[in-house]
Formats: C-alpha cells, structure tokens, sequence
C-alpha cells in the first residue's frame, strides 16, 4: 500500500497531485473521521439521538470497513465474538463466532446502507489538520480530498463538533524490526498488514512459511496458510496465552431458533459480556488457578505436555496481555497433523535460505511472514491545535474514555483491551450523543472537561503488550479516580456512562459568548461562498 493510499494518516503522502484550495467553506454540525466498524456505529447513533444534527463521515480511502477493508491476508478474522463485535442494534445473522474478515465488511456495509449512513461518507477526504478557535467555538478541518486520477484537492471544513473514529492503529506503517541479514534473504519477505494480491494463494502454496510473532495475527495465519503450504513455522521468541473457542455458539443457535432476531442478539450478547468479564476477573484475581485450566486445556487438546510446557506456556500471568482465541482449536490441530510446528527461539539474522537461529539451527524457508505486530497512532495522526497552539497529547487526561482537557467539543474512539472493542465503541457514541443533547438543551457553544482536583497520571492503555508499550507515552492518560479512571469493565461502564451529571466535570461555554464571533466568520465567508456557486 502506498501512503496516498493509507486511511488514517494526518499528512498527505508524496504521490499524487495537488490542485488549489476551493475558495467556499462548508460548516457541519459534527464530523466523524474514519469509517469503519466504529465511524458507521457512531454515525448511526448521530443519526438516531441527534437526528436534527447534520454530518458527514469523512474516510481518505475510496472504500469503507477500515481494517476490515484494509486486512487482507490469509484468514484475517475477529479476535473477538461478534455477537459482542457486532452492533447492539444490527443482530449479527453469521454462524460463526470467529468471523472472517470479508463477512465482517459484508456487515458493516450492510448496515451503512440500512440506515442510509452510506450516502454520508465522503471517500478519498483525509484531514490533514483540525484547528479549534476558542472565539468562534468551531474545527476547521484543512482536507486532501483525492478523486479516482490521483487528482488531490485541499478544502476546508468547519464543525461544531469532532469526534474522531479512526482508532489508534498505524495504517500506513506496521512495527517492523531490524533483522540483520534481511537483503541476504532469497524467498519472499511480507508483513500481514500489507498482503499482496493472492486470492489463490499461489504466494505460499506448497512452499515452507515461517511466520515471525505469536499474536492474533500469527496464530491466525498458521492454520489458514497450513492448508496449502508444504510447511509453517510459527518463530516466536516468548510464548502467548492461546485458548480453544467453538467456532459456532449453541446458546446462540438455540436462541435464534426460539427467540426473534433482535431478542436473542441480547440474549447471547448478554451472555457473551458476562462470560468475557467473568474469564478476565477470573485470570486477575487467581492468575496461578487461571494458568492451570489454560495450560489443562491445551494439554487435553494437543496430547503433548513438553510441547505446552516449552511452546504455549508464557512467563507472564492470563490477560496481562490479550489472550488469543483460536476457532475450535485450527492451530493445535495444524500441528498435531504436522502441517505446523512452533519454534522458541531467537533470531540471529536472515540468511539466503531462511533464519538462523541463537541456538544454530536454520528455518529454511521460501516465504517469511513477519507478524511482528502493530504500531500505535494516536487520533489517525491529527494532533489537534487549539487557538493556533498544538496540544501536548501526553500532558492531558482522557474524560469518560472519551473526550479530553484541554480540547473542546473533541471525542475519540477508544474500544477496550480485554473485551470487544464495539462495547466501549458503541458507548462511546451513545456518550457523545448524549454530550451534544446537553450542549444544545442548554445552549452551550463548547465544553471540555476538567478535573476539579489533581489527578495522578496513569497509561491510558493498561497492557503489557509490546505494541502498546512502544509508543503509549505519545497518548493522554488516564486519572485514578471517577469519569478520569478508563475501566475495563463494560458492566460497570454501561451502569455509569449514561448517569453521571455531566455539568460537573465539563466546563462549558455559553452560545451567547460566541455568537458575534460568528456571525462576524460568517459574514466574511459569504462573499466566498457566492464566489464559488
């Protein structure tokens, strides 16, 4: 992929060309950035609870579904149950309860052109900088928008609102280490974030594999590239937490047979959340109890206890990093029938025939998949400016798990780490609705939240994942008390995100302070808005 290509990067890439800025200047009562699973949720609740609010979803690639749009490689699935990765109000219909990726873009689009939010994305727009003005209590939004030739425009836009759903991932950029001797190499080097055109599989198909890492994204290319590879290697330097989960929910099947659609869509999803916080409680509270069932299950599957102990065994306790689930156990049985293996170890360098390893040994292969993970972006790359002067993202605190001091009328997307990420998401949304509710009941231009006492700092991102360690310090953080703790909890967050006053943590500004600035902005546009007609 090319960065005129990427979907969340805060500046344009260096191909491509720019032609002049348009003169007229659109206004917006609010803007969604980003449209995948989280945008098309969060434009849906605009649409519902804000319905005399207009909008438009802005999107800089030319297609919707984010990274289940821009993920293409061998087996590319949920790591979390859809019945919780799905929408609250969208049941989702699949059987599986891993989904691929395409039946997951299928749903997302599927519920952009239910509710007509389709008609509200503006593709090939990125926003290249977002500007509030405390006199006037408004984004303006400088916008690349690129047309099917390549052609790049500059525009810009002004919102009341901005709310941005571009997630924290880096789309353009995967985390990529060093590996001496990588130029020796003489098969094919890959990353999963940026797969080739292969629906066939021709690139790895009865050729040796070796994929690098032992995240979700390692333990899902395993199984789906043993089916046509002569061999795969899974090479990780450290062991994952990785449990069996049935493919296909039996309550769920039950329930769907008896129950209307909507009603066991709760039902499971109810149950789903429950079990989900109940396995994460369980592995915080009696971590050494919660290691012996894992590493139980595993042995009961794989009928091999050293390969458990050496290879699916890590030093760390349950849920101090993301557990990885695998659709009835497609990865131990790769390997139990010698499709597979999995190597500990340690990479010295590359050589023309594969990796040679710390210990000496040597993983011949013709193809190395580096699974070594994400990298982080905070807001898509806009680092938001106020009165002119950018915000220090890593001095302010997030509200809610949703807005943050030091910029007004500004909300971000944030799922969680041990649950699915649309419960947070959809929350959040339902959040920001309720935020511009109160913001028009009392006529209000702006708020921004604000501690009434100190806060101390902690991460806002709790995990000891090495994605997040790497770049976490660029991000605001959290407090230790109250709407400044981001839980990891949807219980407790849905029995009190809805319920907290909101006049007592967020400082507003009335819409009679601003008006003359405003209509003095509007006025000097107009003569540019007759211009451009």
């Amino acid at each position: 992929m090319t960065p005129t290509e990427n979907s969340r990067t805060g500046t344009p890439g260096p191909e491509g060309r720019t032609a002049p800025a348009e003169a007229a200047t659109e206004h917006l009562d609010v803007v969604i950035v980003g449209a995948g699973l989280s945008g098309v949720g969060a434009a849906y609740r605009l649409g519902t609870e804000c319905p005399e609010r207009s909008y438009a979803v802005l999107e800089a690639r030319q297609s919707m579904g984010g990274t289940w749009d821009l993920f293409r490689y061998p087996g590319v699935r949920s790591d979390s149950d859809m019945f919780t990765l799905g929408y609250p109000f969208k049941p989702w219909a699949g059987e599986k309860v891993l989904a691929d990726g395409q039946a997951i873009l299928a749903y997302i689009k599927e519920t952009a052109a239910e509710f007509g939010i389709d008609r509200r994305i503006r593709y090939g727009t990125r926003v290249l900088s977002a500007d509030w003005s405390s006199a006037t209590a408004r984004w303006t939004l400088t916008l690349e928008r690129t047309d099917a030739s390549g052609a790049r425009v500059r525009q810009t836009l002004t919102c009341d609102f901005l709310y941005s759903c571009a997630g924290y991932y880096n789309y353009a950029q995967g985390h990529s280490p060093e590996f001496a001797g990588a130029e020796d190499f003489a098969g094919t080097l890959v990353h999963p974030q940026f797969w080739p055109e292969d629906p066939k599989g021709e690139l790895y198909a009865g050729k040796r594999v070796v994929i690098i890492g032992s995240g979700a994204t390692a333990v899902t290319l395993v199984p789906a590239m043993a089916e046509k590879a002569a061999r795969v290697t899974m090479l990780q330097r450290t062991p994952t937490w990785i449990s069996s989960l049935p493919s296909r929910d039996k309550v769920a099947d039950l329930a769907r047979k008896v129950l209307p659609a909507g009603t066991a869509h709760r039902v499971v999803r109810t149950k789903n959340i429950l079990f989900a916080i109940g396995l994460y409680q369980f592995c915080q509270r009696s971590p050494k109890a919660a290691r012996r069932v894992l590493t139980g299950l595993n042995k009961r599957v794989l009928q091999d206890d050293q390969l458990v102990r050496d290879h699916l065994t890590p030093t760390y306790n349950p849920w101090d990093q993301r557990l990885c689930a695998v659709p009835d156990a497609d990865l131990f049985r790769s390997i139990k029938r010698g499709e597979a293996e999995i190597v500990t170890d340690h990479i010295d360098r590359f050589v023309p025939e594969g990796i040679r390893l710390k210990s000496g040994r040597v993983l011949e292969a013709d193809v190395v998949v580096t699974a070594t993970g994400l990298q982080l972006l905070a807001f898509g790359g806009i680092t938001p400016h106020v009165d002119g002067e950018p915000v220090d993202l890593s001095k302010q605190f997030v509200w809610q798990g949703a807005m943050m001091t030091g910029v007004p009328n500004f909300a971000v997307c944030i799922g969680y780490t041990n649950a699915s990420w649309t419960l947070r998401a959809d929350l959040t949304s339902r959040l920001v609705c309720r935020v511009l509710n109160h913001m028009r009941r009392n006529q209000y231009a702006a708020v921004e939240p604000r501690p009434t006492g100190p806060l101390t700092a902690r991460p806002l991102l709790d995990l000891a994942a090495g994605y997040v360690q790497r770049s976490i310090d660029a991000f605001p953080r959290q407090g230790d008390r109250g709407p400044w703790k981001v839980r990891q909890n949807y219980v407790l967050d849905a029995a009190t995100t809805m319920r907290r006053r909101l006049d007592r943590t967020l400082a507003a500004t009335p819409a009679h302070e601003v008006r003359q600035a405003r209509a003095a902005a509007e006025k000097a546009a107009a003569p540019l808005h007759e211009a451009a007609r």
